[in-house]
C-alpha cells in the first residue's frame, strides 16, 4: 500500500555542531526585533549549556530611541536619545558576558552598490517594517550565498517576522538548497522559498499603505497591538529553537491572529 510521505527539511548539519557560534544577521531592533534578541540570549545560553558552540549575533539598526518606543519595546527613558542597536547591545553583552556587535546602519548596499562588511551570517532574522527592505535583504542574501559559498558563515537560512495591528507571521526559507539525506519515512525538502518570491504579490499591495513613524505610545499602539511583537516573537524562536533541538521541522512558519488567539501552521511543502 502506498502511503504519503510527511514533508521535513532536515536542517544543515553545521547548525547541529558547529565548530564556531553560528553567525546570525538580526536586522531590526523595535517592538519585534528586541525582543528576538531576548529569545537569541535565552537560545545561546541553554545551547552552551547543551554542548553546542552557541550563537554570535549582530544586531543592525540606524534607529534612535524616542517616547514614542518606550514600554512596547525594550528601551527604558534613560536610553531615549541613544541608537537601538547600540542600547540593546550594550545591555546584553553586560548582562550575558557575550561580544554581540551592533551595526548603526540599514542592511542595504551604499549609494555605491557596494554590499556592507559583515554581512554574511548562517542565519538572517528580519523584524522589518517595511516591504522594501525584505526586498532588499533577499537580493543581498542571494549575491552574498553565491559570493561567499563553501565559506563558515555562508547564508543557509532566513527567518521573517511580519506583523499588523492583530496579526503576524513569521516564515522560515533556505538560502539556495540545502542538502538533504535520504529518508524512508519522509519527503526531505531541500528549498524553502524566500517570503517575497512566495508572497511577492501580497507585499508590494501592502506597500501601498502610507506608514507614519508615531509620535507617542498611545499613536504607536493603535498601529500595533501591545502583545502582537511578543506573541509571534516567542513562537517563531520556538521554531528556530527546534531546528537545533530537533535537526528537522514539518513546519516552516504560521499565520497568527492574536484578536481571536487563531494560529495557522504552515507545513514544509
Amino acid at each position: 500500500m502506498n502511503t504519503l510521505k510527511t514533508a521535513v527539511h532536515f536542517v544543515d548539519n553545521y547548525l547541529i555542531a558547529p565548530t564556531n557560534p553560528i553567525a546570525i544577521n538580526l536586522i531590526g531592533a523595535g517592538g519585534t526585533g528586541s525582543k528576538v534578541l531576548t529569545a537569541l540570549l535565552e537560545m545561546n545560553h541553554s545551547l552552551i549549556a547543551l554542548g553546542h558552540a552557541g550563537l554570535f549575533v549582530r544586531l543592525w539598526d540606524d534607529d534612535i530611541i524616542t517616547s514614542a518606543n518606550l514600554g512596547r519595546q525594550r528601551f527604558a527613558d534613560c536610553e531615549t536619545g541613544q541608537y537601538k542597536s547600540v542600547a540593546l547591545i550594550n545591555r546584553t553583552n553586560r548582562w550575558a558576558g557575550t561580544n554581540w556587535k551592533a551595526e548603526t546602519r540599514k542592511f542595504e548596499r551604499d549609494s555605491f552598490k557596494r554590499l556592507p562588511d559583515h554581512v554574511s551570517a548562517t542565519i538572517t532574522i528580519t523584524c522589518v517594517d517595511n516591504v522594501k527592505a525584505r526586498f532588499e535583504v533577499a537580493e543581498i542574501l542571494t549575491t552574498v550565498h553565491e559570493t561567499f559559498s563553501k565559506h563558515r558563515d555562508e547564508p543557509k537560512y532566513w527567518i521573517d517576522f511580519g506583523n499588523a495591528t492583530h496579526t503576524g507571521q513569521v516564515l522560515l526559507s533556505t538560502v539556495g538548497k540545502i542538502k538533504q539525506p535520504d529518508s524512508e519515512k519522509f519527503q526531505a525538502i531541500e528549498n524553502l522559498p524566500f517570503i517575497t518570491e512566495e508572497f511577492g504579490e501580497l507585499l508590494k499591495q501592502s506597500e501601498l499603505k502610507e506608514d507614519i513613524p508615531s509620535c507617542s505610545l498611545a499613536e504607536a499602539l493603535e498601529k500595533q497591538d501591545l502583545y502582537i511583537n511578543a506573541s509571534i516573537t516567542q513562537m517563531g524562536c520556538s521554531l528556530l529553537w527546534s531546528l537545533f533541538r530537533h535537526g528537522m521541522t514539518p513546519y516552516r512558519g504560521f499565520f497568527h491572529n492574536l484578536k481571536d488567539f487563531r494560529t495557522t501552521p504552515i507545513k514544509v511543502a
